[in-house]
């Protein structure tokens, strides 16, 4: 991989860093989009956006943590079979071809989670116990499998189904993000037992992006034209990756 490469995606990955922690996510999906415009493969893409959410979804968590929005009652029963079915999906190995189609769907599916406003701040109810661990954890099964953290499925789901607050959901789905990231990492390496080795300068814009980005999104930023912004860039890296 050429230094100009390497260079330009750490770029792209800080920017990613901080549109995506400004609205509670760790930016899996970004990555993943500017990794597959650069035409690297399912090997380097994978474990990358794992570390990377990992990296930004713990500045996540912590940012909206102290701001006073994760509520543990919503978080539990989502996470309790996301973790080991990431764990699961992090260890499969998909052919190339079904990985890419895998991948674009997941990114339209992001895509259309950005362009759809969040309902305004209602009352919300708790989750129904058996309707949260079974999304929790088909999520996590699917996380495991893209190299995604599962906060693009969880996120609108909480918001749709008004079972948090828009910043209550946000600090959950961070948290989800980040256990989910760390076991399908573990499933991966398990696998494959080795990382790219352009990460490093990838994880320091990543962790300078999360921080800028989570900062502003728990105490500062109206994220409605972040989200819109990134639907424009997803949606042209889903179709890339199921019409190529």
């Amino acid at each position: 991989m050429s230094a100009e490469l390497v260079l330009w995606l750490g770029a792209a990955i800080f920017v990613i860093a901080v549109l995506y922690s400004s609205v509670g996510h760790a930016g899996a999906s970004g990555y993943i989009a500017v990794m597959s415009l650069a035409s690297l493969g399912p090997e380097v893409i994978k474990p990358t956006a794992l570390c990377l959410n990992i990296l930004v979804a713990g500045i996540a968590s912590w940012q909206f943590l102290r701001a006073g929005h994760f509520l543990w009652r919503s978080f539990w029963p989502f996470a309790l079979l996301a973790v080991p079915m990431a764990f699961i999906g992090g260890h499969i190995d998909l052919p190339a071809q079904a990985f890419k189609v895998l991948l674009g769907l997941v990114l339209l599916v992001a895509a259309v989670r950005f362009v759809v406003d969040a309902r305004q701040d209602a009352v919300c109810r708790e989750a129904p116990r058996g309707a949260a661990l079974g999304a929790g954890g088909v999520i996590g099964l699917l996380s495991g499998l893209t190299g995604t953290g599962g906060g693009i499925f969880l996120t609108p789901l909480l918001l749709h189904m008004r079972w948090a607050r828009a910043k209550q959901a946000a600090a959950v789905s961070a948290l989800f993000i980040l256990l989910n990231s760390t076991a399908g990492l573990a499933g991966n390496l398990a696998s494959t037992r080795q990382l790219p080795d352009a990460l490093w300068p990838w994880l320091a814009a990543a962790a300078a992006g999360g921080v800028i980005g989570a900062h502003l999104g728990s105490r500062r930023l109206a994220p409605v034209w972040i989200k819109r912004f990134l639907a424009a860039v997803l949606l042209i890296a889903g179709l890339k990756l199921i019409l190529s």
